[in-house]
């Protein structure tokens, strides 16, 4: 086999079979150790490279509780969460935040709040002003570097917040609402900026909405979580996120197979919603 040959196998392996970066075993978790019910009840999970994944399900289902165990902010009262086959025990950089309202320092310039995390990381000055620039640029925001984020609007404080996210070079972003908060213009601008974003970078990431739409016209795969306790029902595996890059977007958003699974989720949700009020009946 020529190294032509061996090289165009190893890429079709790769493809076939992404590594897998995130692996979440058996996860259960009570807020206090005599509460018998469960906030999370034996979720099972894996994030592979590259992927866009998209989490959705009823309010109080356990979404950001998932989302704060993967990023190492709080431990699973049962199973574990594991990054690269090592159990996450804590934050890392190497796994990003962006969370609905972003926590700016008001103190500090865009561009230093881009560059915070680098500056903890003992990076160099003057490479982490070049990386934030550039990271700024990518968002659309460089001149704008020496603004407080006081005088930015929601929009635009939330591209900060996903510049700083980013400037680390994170293997895995997780998203927990970012757009919740937008008006329904920013969030598509911030929608298709975070696609060109993921592209790019190959970065993988997992993002929390409440926007069917959102999460079909972004992901690679669709979960939908149960309520009380949450569980991860089903899987819808996607490719609109390609479509909705071409020429003529809405023509994908209003086609029969984007339309029938939109209503196939909406379906789900909602009849977890019937069953939550049903049980308090």
């Amino acid at each position: 086999m020529s190294i032509a040959e061996k090289k165009a196998a190893e890429e079709k392996a790769t493809k076939d079979n992404p590594e897998v970066i995130i692996s979440v075993e058996n996860v259960s978790l009570a807020y206090s150790a005599g509460n018998s019910s469960n906030v999370l009840e034996d979720i099972g999970l894996k994030l592979h490279q590259g992927e866009f994944v998209c989490l959705l399900g009823p309010s109080g289902c356990g979404k950001s509780t998932l989302l704060k165990i993967i990023a190492g902010l709080i431990p699973p009262t049962k199973g574990n969460a594991a990054m690269d086959g090592e159990v996450i025990k804590g934050p890392d950089w190497h796994r990003g935040v962006v969370f609905q309202q972003p926590p700016l320092y008001s103190w500090l310039s865009t561009r230093e709040n881009v560059r915070f995390g680098l500056k903890m990381r003992k990076i160099p000055k003057q490479e982490g002003l070049k990386l934030a620039d550039e990271y700024l640029h990518k968002v659309g925001l460089l001149e704008y570097a020496a603004h407080k984020p006081y005088e930015l609007s929601g929009g635009m404080k939330q591209r900060v917040a996903i510049a700083r996210a980013l400037v680390n070079s994170p293997r895995v972003l997780l998203m927990d609402e970012p757009f919740g908060a937008l008006d329904a213009l920013t969030r598509e601008e911030m929608v298709m900026l975070l696609r060109n974003i993921w592209r790019e970078t190959g970065c993988t990431i997992l993002f929390i909405t409440h926007d069917v739409d959102e999460a079909l016209s972004l992901g690679t795969r669709v979960l939908v979580m149960s309520r009380n306790p949450g569980q991860i029902i089903r899987e819808f595996k996607t490719s609109f996120t390609w479509e909705f890059s071409g020429e003529n977007p809405s023509r994908t958003r209003y086609s029969q197979n984007f339309v029938e699974m939109r209503e196939k989720i909406l379906d789900l949700i909602h009849k977890q919603k019937l069953y939550s009020t049903s049980s308090l009946e």
